[in-house]
């Protein structure tokens, strides 16, 4: 016997996922926000969380609770949109599930069940932030953290990060391959997968680290190519997008989604991280790569693209926002899936031809104080010559 409690539940959740989402106030130009998020944890169905069994359940208690839902990898097939986020229970342990729309900006719906990832890796304890990419090759790559305990170390927080790679062709049925596997990183977090072949090689972004939480040596966002993506071996990393002293980069940096391939060359949605007195501050940076060198940095404006704000800034980890998921459309819209706070999940909107605007025609950071009021001053003087014609 259902109990009643379900049928009461589940109408509030309806109107929640009917509720229609509407662009804010925000303007800054480059793209827009919407008001509501499109995916949190009152989304999640309530048969994944609850027993209905009013035998087994009396008080219809949460069994098995969800805390978050954010990271998301984002996808459009066959017309529809495609998600595929972090979803952390109450445990801690994360793992993903899809859901998908018809808009884009709001009606996404989980399928009846998580995904549950083929189990080929007995250490592995924890699965997040997967990225997902359309590859020449014909299949749909997914590539995510794969948390493991450091046994080497006493520390009971000690993990060590790589990055796992599954790939599908529907979302449904996954096959697991080896972990990408780098020989002068120990550890790797923030993979992404180029969506083409690179002088006839699978090409990856990369975030070498020394560390589970601190970069140690990691100079940036790298770059490197592998012959065999079943069993992914990188020798040599290119740092790409490096970190710099005084900047949204200097703590540590990373790729986000599947770079956007335009005219003017790959556009990069990444995310830099600050340290500040409240703790690590993460916010969304754009920078160009080269169409046939996609090493190469072609443009990179000055500055945050996305930071928190307003009721963003609050959540399970303060002050964050995070992507790795961007659907580009042929019509040239582009849905930028971001989350906040380790708690929710966004949508920005914006299109390509805005994107390149934005990072071929905004100055690049000038990296001193000094210099950046002269650049300003730049602005100023342009502009109040064309305000006194």
């Amino acid at each position: 016997m259902i109990h009643e409690k379900y049928y009461e539940l589940k109408v509030k959740q309806e109107a929640l996922l009917n509720k229609k989402n509407e662009k804010s106030d925000f303007y800054n130009g480059i793209f827009d926000r919407y008001e509501n998020p499109v995916l949190t944890r009152d989304m999640i169905p309530l048969h994944w969380k609850y027993d209905l069994n009013k035998e087994t359940n009396p008080f219809f208690m949460e069994r098995l609770g969800v805390n978050a839902v954010m990271n998301s990898g984002a996808i459009e097939l066959n017309g529809k949109f495609y998600l595929v986020p972090r979803i952390e229970g109450n445990d801690r342990k994360s793992f993903f599930g899809v859901a998908e729309s018809d808009s884009g900006v709001d009606g996404f719906r989980f399928w009846d069940k998580p995904i549950l990832l083929p189990d080929t890796c007995p250490e592995e304890t924890n699965v997040y932030d997967m990225r997902l990419t359309k590859h020449e090759d014909g299949w749909i790559y997914g590539v995510f953290c794969s948390e493991s305990k450091d046994t080497k170390s006493g520390d009971l927080s000690a993990a060590v990060a790589a990055a796992g790679i599954v790939r599908t062709k529907d979302l449904k049925t996954w096959e697991r391959l080896d972990n990408l596997k780098t020989l002068n990183s120990p550890q790797q977090r923030n993979v992404v997968l180029h969506p083409e072949f690179i002088n006839g090689k699978y090409a990856f972004y990369t975030r070498p680290m020394d560390d589970f939480i601190e970069t140690g040596s990691g100079g940036g966002i790298g770059f490197g190519l592998c012959d065999d993506i079943e069993h992914a071996v990188i020798d040599k990393e290119i740092i790409t997008s490096p970190r710099r002293y005084h900047t949204i980069t200097e703590s540590k940096n990373g790729a986000g989604a599947t770079p956007i391939k335009t005219e003017k060359g790959w556009i990069h949605i990444a995310h830099g991280v600050r340290n500040t007195a409240a703790g690590l501050r993460y916010v969304l940076y754009v920078f160009a790569t080269d169409l046939n060198d996609p090493s190469k940095v072609i443009a990179e404006p000055s500055g945050f693209f996305l930071a928190p704000l307003k009721g963003e800034r609050v959540g399970d980890v303060s002050n964050v926002v995070f992507s790795n998921g961007v659907i580009a459309r042929n019509n040239g819209d582009v849905y930028i899936y971001y989350a906040s706070s380790d708690t929710r999940l966004h949508v920005a909107t914006t299109t390509k031809e805005k994107l390149m605007d934005y990072c071929f025609n905004t100055p690049s950071d000038p990296l001193r104080s000094v210099d950046c009021v002269k650049q300003r001053i730049d602005l100023i003087d342009k502009n109040l010559e064309l305000l006194t014609k």
